[in-house]
């Protein structure tokens, strides 16, 4: 009882100090209604390159039966079709709900478009919405917070097609920095959307109060339930929510409504083609989408509308693998293609963007820090006279000290031929390692190498008797050190006690751990203690 009390309690932290800013009236302009926010979504579509080239390919634009021609739908007409639906969201019908449905069906050059475009999203919505166990019918969701654009950003700051706050983004595992935000990702914002839905659920049980809170926060809806005296129907705790919320779940049934029964109003979606067939590719250096574009002959507009996540166009694959996205006829090409799109242009489409500062002259004492050893006065830039570069590929679970064992070299070597003073290392980032060249093809088979057999190595890589593979659960053969197997949950403090005279210090010292590495600390590594005696 007392733990789901706490999980209930860290929810509401959470929704409170991230909706805070996001909806209702503390984040919008007072004169500016969540009606006029949506029309002037509506009203963006046009802005989408697919809806540019659908309007251009067709020579038209979309005509509707003029609405004192319609025939009058009555009230009891739009309640009867609503009951026709089958969901766990408890629909209603009232002259709230109406005014959305009219917004929708009187933007009748707009939503012909909106309907277009969720043949492409829904089908997405709807995997990610069933995956996580959430009513399917949340897919509508999108259509009244951003009117299905994953670039739409609000007034208050919510970005995407889910309109994730920055605060709410990053609590649900979105990456937001200058050049990537992926609330603008429809795959990953769209996980992170179910995942608050079910937590907002978890609290209160009703996916009508859940919708307001996705909307205002819990803080904001369990405001308005004590003031409704303990009241946990929506239309009663109506008049206690969020100005801005009060029109959001008619908003949510006013689209609804119009999805569904879109044919009985006369009118007819406007296919665009966005696409269906993708696929993504892992990128592992910077590219910018232009390079894509021109080298495989792409239009520019359309690679930006299916990766929206890259704000500044440039997937920045030098610092972790991003994924690019496109048309899987395309797919091949980019393959096939790769090492020249990567250095296509690459001087023109990011010098602009990167600010390439050359490395100050070599000054002895500023790699002070880099050396092994107490005698860092002494430290000399390494020479690569007779000796090869080769290439490792980062690794996880990979440390600069590991790393400089196996190479039987400095750390300071490593970042020096890099030109680099970070500790900080990325998955398959690649480091430059000069080895001598008797050795190079002894050194070359590390990269490839398992951890375990690489950790085997270690105090041994001058005799090329030490390349003996061994399983990971084999510690390394070197009787100079006890090696300490980590477990699950250990640190360098737990793992000191165990050892008399020795201190996390010492540890950190003789595996040359940095901070990071010690918070990247797991279990099956194997790390040197110091024998006493």
């Amino acid at each position: 009882m007392k733990k789901n009390i706490f999980y209930i309690a860290i929810l509401l932290l959470i929704s409170n100090y991230s909706f805070a800013q996001r909806g209702g009236s503390s984040s919008t302009p007072p004169s500016f209604t969540a009606i006029e926010q949506q029309s002037d979504y509506l009203d963006s579509l046009v802005n989408n390159w697919y809806i540019k080239r659908s309007i251009n390919n067709t020579n038209y634009d979309v005509q509707l039966i003029p609405d004192f021609l319609m025939e009058e739908t009555t009230d009891s007409l739009y309640m009867a079709r609503l009951k026709t639906i089958a969901s766990p969201i408890q629909l209603s019908y009232n002259e709230k709900v109406r005014s959305w449905i009219n917004l929708y069906l009187k933007k009748n050059r707009r939503t012909p478009y909106l309907l277009g475009l969720s043949d492409y999203y829904f089908p997405i919505f709807e995997e990610i919405l069933d995956y996580h166990q959430i009513p399917l019918e949340f897919k509508y969701l999108p259509i009244i917070e951003s009117a299905l654009n994953p670039r739409a950003r609000s007034r208050a700051g919510a970005v995407g097609l889910w309109q994730f706050m920055y605060s709410t983004g990053k609590m649900y595992g979105l990456e937001v920095n200058s050049y990537v935000d992926e609330r603008s990702d429809p795959l990953k914002a769209s996980h992170a959307a179910a995942r608050f839905l079910k937590d907002m659920y978890k609290i209160y049980g009703d996916w009508t109060l859940v919708l307001a809170a996705y909307n205002c926060g819990a803080g904001n809806v369990n405001k308005a339930i004590r003031r409704s005296g303990g009241s946990r129907d929506y239309w009663e705790i109506y008049p206690y929510l969020p100005k801005e919320t009060r029109g959001y779940v008619p908003a949510f049934m006013g689209a609804l409504y119009v999805v569904n029964f879109y044919e009985e109003h006369n009118i007819v979606p406007q296919r665009v083609d966005m696409n269906v067939f993708t696929d993504t590719v892992m990128i592992t250096e910077k590219l910018h989408l232009k390079q894509v574009s021109e080298k495989l002959n792409i239009p520019y507009e359309q690679l930006i509308e299916l990766n929206p996540q890259y704000k500044k166009f440039i997937i920045p694959g030098n610092y972790k693998p991003y994924p690019l996205r496109l048309p899987v006829k395309e797919i091949g090409n980019f393959i096939a293609s790769a090492s020249e799109i990567y250095t296509y242009k690459d001087s023109l489409y990011l010098s602009s963007n990167d600010l390439y500062i050359k490395p100050p002259v070599y000054n002895k004492s500023s790699y002070k820090s880099y050396s092994h050893s107490s005698s860092s006065s002494n430290y000399a830039p390494p020479t690569t006279a007779g000796k090869v570069k080769l290439v490792y590929s980062v690794k996880q679970g990979d440390t600069y000290g590991f790393i400089s064992s196996w190479y039987n070299v400095r750390i300071s070597d490593i970042k020096y031929w890099n030109n680099t003073y970070s500790n900080r290392l990325s998955i398959s980032q690649k480091l430059n390692v000069w080895v001598p060249k008797s050795k190079v093809n002894y050194y070359k088979r590390i990269n490839a190498m398992s951890f375990a057999s690489k950790q085997a190595l270690k105090g041994k890589v001058t005799s090329s008797s030490s390349s003996s593979n061994v399983a990971s659960t084999t510690k390394p053969n070197d009787k100079k050190f006890i090696w300490y197997k980590v477990r699950k949950g250990d640190s360098l403090w737990t793992i000191a006690q165990k050892y008399n005279g020795i201190s996390d210090g010492d540890i950190k010292k003789i595996n040359n751990f940095t901070s990071r590495d010690i918070q990247r600390l797991r279990a099956g590594q194997y790390i040197k203690i110091k024998r006493k005696g």
